[in-house]
């Protein structure tokens, strides 16, 4: 599938279900992300053990928007360092409910598929799958001058740390991993050959 394909993906009919739009609260960064950035620092570590307690829309939100979410809205750039400002990194949340992407501009979710793709985003680190959220990290090559690997890795790791501490802040429990079930996921989401599965953060509150 070519990558245009997923683009219109994201507004039309995906796999006989109607455009399923989710709209975010907006991020709420100085109330939820008040830990000072030596406290975060001092306190992010990577866990594997989550509660299935559902993560709170305003929670989530507030997560999407670190990740990589518009903080300059005169001119569109992201909270997150980009290689020439490709901003080529999609962000797909996969639930329980279906998998969706964050769309930033207008802070939403866009629902792909209706299928629960966190054990495919899992893999054989069957951990992973018992995460309410996996955040998974696409890079859109096609978004740079020429395609580059290398680019689209350092963008997808720049995004990754930023779920790691605002995890930290918001309490939740991640992991940045690497492995999953590309072909899968690649056939799922209708990713073209230039988008990339590159990196995977579970996400959920900390297991009592």
């Amino acid at each position: 599938m070519k990558p245009i394909f997923l683009t219109l993906a994201l507004f039309v009919a995906v796999a006989g279900f109607a455009q399923k739009v989710e709209s975010l609260p907006a991020p709420n960064a100085k109330k939820m992300l008040k830990m000072s950035l030596g406290q975060t620092l001092q306190q992010r570590q990577s866990i594997r053990e989550y509660s299935t307690k559902a993560i709170d829309s305003q929670t989530l939100g507030t997560l999407l928007w670190a990740a990589c979410g518009i903080n300059r809205p005169a001119d569109g750039r992201i909270t997150a360092p980009s290689a020439i400002n490709a901003q080529d990194i999609m962000v797909f949340v996969c639930r329980a409910d279906g998998t969706w992407h964050y769309e930033p501009k207008s802070h939403s979710l866009i629902l792909i598929t209706a299928k629960d793709l966190r054990p495919a985003v899992a893999g054989r680190q069957t951990f992973a799958g018992e995460a309410p959220v996996s955040l998974l990290l696409v890079s859109d090559l096609g978004k740079f001058r020429s395609p580059h690997m290398e680019l689209g890795a350092m963008d997808a790791g720049y995004v990754s740390e930023n779920i790691c501490l605002a995890c930290t802040a918001l309490g939740l429990a991640t992991v940045p991993r690497a492995t999953m079930d590309k072909d899968i996921l690649i056939e799922a989401l209708g990713l073209g050959e230039l988008q990339v599965p590159l990196l995977n953060n579970p996400v959920g509150w900390p297991r009592e």
